[in-house]
């Protein structure tokens, strides 16, 4: 993950995606990330691995990100190995020990945090060492894919040193809020979009992004 200032734009990860035909539209539109959730409660869970051969064959340029929430550390990386995946986020309550050993692997490792009022950003300090970046959500009732954004005045209050992706809520009407991303806080990298582009759970509306995506960079 870069930080923003080392990137022309605002990097873009579209989560959630199922369908093969769909993740190709989507893939077309030439996101930074592509990420597929590996979470069997989640409305937008990929599949069986064995059934999704296809992900090695998105555009190389692509990164593609798993998703996984409290899995084994060895269930992460033989999902990695398989589709030949570039990223692991881990959503879940995962310690910095999970994100050491998956690390220790080569393997770039995001932990997301969900934020509310009560949230301490002090904690992401113990994860540091092992991640490359973090992904900030909402806390919900939910893993993930509540719809609703944070108060990202909160972010005022993260003083640490690991980029960061937006996550949460993140709505086709807010382009223009978000067009300089430094003016949320210096360190954000970019932003993580999904329920929001959305036909239904797991179905992105590839010209709602594509409207969205063209109106961040003008």
């Amino acid at each position: 993950m870069y930080k923003v200032n080392q990137h022309p734009r605002p990097l873009i990860k579209v989560c959630g995606l199922c369908r093969q035909s769909n993740a190709l539209d989507v893939a077309a539109l030439g996101p930074d990330y592509m990420g597929f959730i590996f979470f069997e409660k989640s409305l937008r869970h990929a599949g069986g691995v064995e059934h999704l051969g296809w992900i090695r064959h998105l555009p190389k340029e692509i990164k593609k990100v798993g998703v996984f929430v409290n899995a084994a550390p060895e269930q992460v990386l033989a999902t990695v190995q398989r589709l030949n995946l570039s990223v692991v986020q881990l959503h879940g309550n995962e310690p910095p020990s999970c994100c050491e050993v998956i690390a220790g692997e080569g393997v770039e490792v995001w932990k997301a945090f969900g934020v509310d009022e009560g949230f301490s950003f002090g904690k992401t300090e113990c994860y540091e060492p092992f991640c490359q970046g973090f992904v900030f959500d909402t806390k919900g009732p939910r893993w993930g894919g509540n719809g609703v954004p944070f108060d990202w005045s909160l972010l005022q209050h993260y003083r640490g040193h690991t980029p960061f992706l937006l996550s949460g809520g993140i709505g086709p009407e807010q382009a223009p809020q978000l067009r300089d991303a430094a003016n949320l806080h210096p360190l954000l990298a970019g932003f993580d979009l999904n329920s929001r582009f959305e036909i239904r759970p797991g179905l992105k509306d590839a010209a709602l992004l594509k409207t969205f995506l063209n109106e961040l960079e003008n």
